[in-house]
């Protein structure tokens, strides 16, 4: 499939078009951001982990029937995705008590609540991706409330699911950031799950140690992202043995490179 025309970049991936007006090619990049992107890096191999990671999660998701935007995976840091709009919301799904939550209400770190809660931020990097309520969405259109109301059920679904798959492997999910958009189907909009899933948009820790195998580990300057991110693929066992050589070359490059520094 023929790249056409950059037609968006974000802060993780670049959205290219292509020949296909329905299909977009989606590039994920090293750049690594935090706090609204006041932080910023680029670490190598990222974005080879988090486009196998993401892929692997939206199949699997597929496979019990949450549609969601992806195609095919084309390459190594290259994904064929449906083109969609984006709904200006970032759900935020929370099973544990940390981060933002934990600042803004005084609640304990790492305590686990009684049911899975959801948060509404409005996506707008300038505003700081404020967290809004279910009526701001009703009031400005964001979403009509039968698109809100099958969101939900999905989000509910996809947290099920993914608890499981990742208690599994020994992971414990803390929370994770989904996205949705509208897809054009017979002169209709259909909602489906858009962007990526992967240790960029969860929390995920070890459930033996609580230690962080996501992107805490930049957040934080705890080190060793990459190492975390090829330990969760590799507990999901989609890393072949060339694949983890790879990733192991790159920590061994990236490290030489800081020495060098």
């Amino acid at each position: 499939m023929k790249k056409g025309k950059k037609l968006y970049e974000g802060k993780a991936k670049i959205i290219y078009a292509t020949s296909d007006k329905d299909l977009v090619i989606q590039y994920f990049k090293d750049d690594a951001t935090a706090y609204n992107n006041l932080k910023k890096s680029s670490i190598e191999g990222k974005g080879v982990l988090n486009n196998r990671i993401s892929e692997h999660i939206l199949t699997n998701l597929s496979q019990i029937g949450i549609k969601n935007h992806l195609v095919k995976r084309l390459n190594m840091r290259e994904q064929v995705i449906k083109f969609v709009e984006i709904i200006p919301i970032e759900f935020v799904v929370r099973n544990v008590a940390t981060g933002s939550l934990t600042k803004r209400l005084g609640i304990e770190d790492g305590t686990v609540l009684k049911e899975p809660l959801i948060e509404y931020c409005l996506k707008d990097d300038k505003l700081g991706d404020p967290l809004i309520a279910e009526e701001h969405i009703l009031t400005f259109d964001w979403a009509s409330k039968k698109e809100l109301e099958k969101v939900k059920k999905m989000i509910l679904r996809i947290n099920d699911f993914m608890i499981g798959m990742f208690r599994g492997v020994g992971i414990k999910l803390i929370d994770f950031k989904l996205e949705f958009g509208r897809l054009k189907s017979s002169g209709k909009n259909e909602i489906i799950l858009a962007d990526e899933i992967s240790p960029d948009t969860c929390r995920l820790w070890d459930s033996i140690t609580d230690k962080k195998l996501d992107k805490d580990r930049f957040r934080k300057d705890l080190g060793d992202l990459i190492p975390a991110y090829t330990e969760v693929a590799k507990r999901l066992g989609i890393l072949h043995e060339q694949a983890n050589v790879s990733a192991v070359n790159v920590t061994k490059l990236s490290s030489v490179k800081r020495k060098r520094k």
